[in-house]
């Protein structure tokens, strides 16, 4: 998305993709684009130079599991990155690579540049707003979600009736949707949110026809999500699957 959108703005794309992350269409709507494992972290700083870049962006994600992998636990290059910050949070991670970017005279730009419109503005975005009591749980989980985003702990949150069901950490959103349902039985209200400092050039809230998909197999009847911080894909079929399993999404 963020590749398509940035060629119709008129952006010369070079793309450096992650082998078992970033999606093959990829190569259908950017110029360059080279293949990478993970452990060859350094010569991706190589490749932009080589291609002219002097800014760069950062899309879609990698597999947080992959932190413990033996390519991570062999590379020196990204074990020196991670011995230089203070811990291995998502944001310290990222502000050491984003380090790493201005150390080769490549800037790292707010990742949101090409897709401003996919960030919902404040209002109910399905067909069914949230009831009386849902608002209540909204709120209560907005408060929660925020507080561990303070910690750097993660960004969402699954309550019902004023009950903590489950905190986000390292496994994600979607795993995070799923203990809340499995404790739930139906009903989880799911918060997500912005760091309060959100650096927009990296790790923001994203959510999507997966999201949506993994709250209707767990029955959970809202989500939550921060208005202007939030990037939500294939937002029109995503909410058609919401209003046809009754599940309100509103941007607060």
């Amino acid at each position: 998305m963020v590749s398509e959108q940035a060629r119709k703005q008129g952006a010369l794309l070079v793309v450096a993709a992650i082998k078992g992350e970033t999606d093959p269409r990829i190569k259908r709507s950017s110029g360059t684009v080279r293949w990478f494992s993970l452990g060859e972290f350094s010569r991706m700083f190589e490749f932009f130079k080589e291609t002219g870049v002097k800014k760069v962006i950062m899309a879609g994600q990698i597999s947080p599991y992959r932190l413990f992998s033996r390519e991570v636990r062999d590379n020196r290059q990204i074990q020196e990155l991670l011995a230089s910050i203070k811990d291995r949070k998502a944001n310290s991670i990222f502000s050491g690579i984003a380090r790493k970017l201005s150390e080769q005279s490549l800037e790292l730009i707010d990742s949101t540049t090409f897709v401003k419109d996919h960030l919902p503005q404040k209002g109910v975005l399905t067909k069914r707003g949230p009831s009386a009591v849902e608002k209540e749980d909204i709120e209560f989980g907005i408060d929660l979600a925020h507080k561990i985003a303070d910690l750097d702990i993660g960004l969402s949150v699954g309550v019902k009736q004023k009950a903590i069901l489950a905190i986000e950490a390292l496994e994600g959103t979607d795993n995070l949707i799923r203990r809340a349902g499995a404790l739930a039985r139906s009903g989880a209200i799911i918060a997500k949110v912005g760091r309060p400092n959100q650096d927009m050039r990296f790790d923001i809230p994203v959510i999507g026809l997966v999201t949506v998909k993994t709250l209707a197999q767990a029955k959970a009847s809202c989500l939550a999500i921060e208005a202007g911080k939030t990037l939500f894909l294939d937002l029109q079929q995503s909410l058609a699957l919401a209003d046809r399993n009754n599940i309100s999404i509103v941007a607060v």
